[in-house]
């Protein structure tokens, strides 16, 4: 008998699978070529999402600033999630609202050079979708970790990583394999590239 616990590693297995077998990833190598781009020309990337995507994108920034594998005992890639201060996003939400969280901080700490990331399992939160229009009027660039059809954010995002599926823990799992992927990637590139060093913590 399957149980449930044992059906969710089965289809989370499959769908990783699946994306292996007829996704290709030219699409993060893309992403993580551009986010390099950027880091090297004094920019930075940014993260948000909502729920469960917020807590990747604290998590994906997190492995950027602090370090992703022990033995790469780095200096810090500049990375923020914008999700991160409880007092800014209270403040917006009572002030102007949470659709405009995003926006607001795209708009404020945002730079021509930097690259945003959002991480959304249907692409069409609004909070999203106003901090990607926001920062394409910028000149930012604007990368999508997205499920499904990608919803709204497909339309404006420079390139997007699509999980195949509607089921949202499912697309997150994904989403946080793409996400290690992509930043091993990246910091791979800047060590090969002595753009950061080893030991110069």
């Amino acid at each position: 008998m399957i149980t449930n616990i044992e059906k969710c590693f089965q289809e989370s297995a499959e769908l990783k699978l699946e994306i292996i077998k007829n996704s290709g990833f030219d699409v993060l190598t893309n992403i993580g070529d551009a986010i390099v781009e950027s880091i090297m020309g004094s920019g930075k990337l940014m993260l948000c999402g909502n729920g469960g995507s917020a807590s990747d994108a604290q998590h994906l920034a997190a492995e950027l600033l602090i370090r992703l594998k022990p033995k790469n005992n780095r200096e810090g890639i500049p990375a923020i999630a914008l999700s991160l201060d409880s007092s800014t996003l209270t403040a917006c939400g009572n002030d102007f609202g949470y659709d405009f969280i995003y926006e607001r901080l795209v708009k404020t700490l945002g730079n021509k050079n930097d690259c945003l990331l959002v991480i959304s399992t249907s692409g069409n939160s609004l909070n999203v979708t106003k901090a990607i229009k926001a920062a394409k009027n910028m000149g930012i660039k604007v990368f999508g970790f997205l499920g499904s059809g990608g919803g709204e954010a497909i339309h404006d995002c420079e390139l997007a990583f699509l999980v195949p599926s509607n089921d949202t823990a499912r697309i997150q799992e994904c989403h946080i394999v793409a996400g290690h992927a992509l930043m091993e990637y990246i910091e791979d590139i800047l060590l090969d590239k002595q753009f950061i060093h080893i030991g110069n913590t």
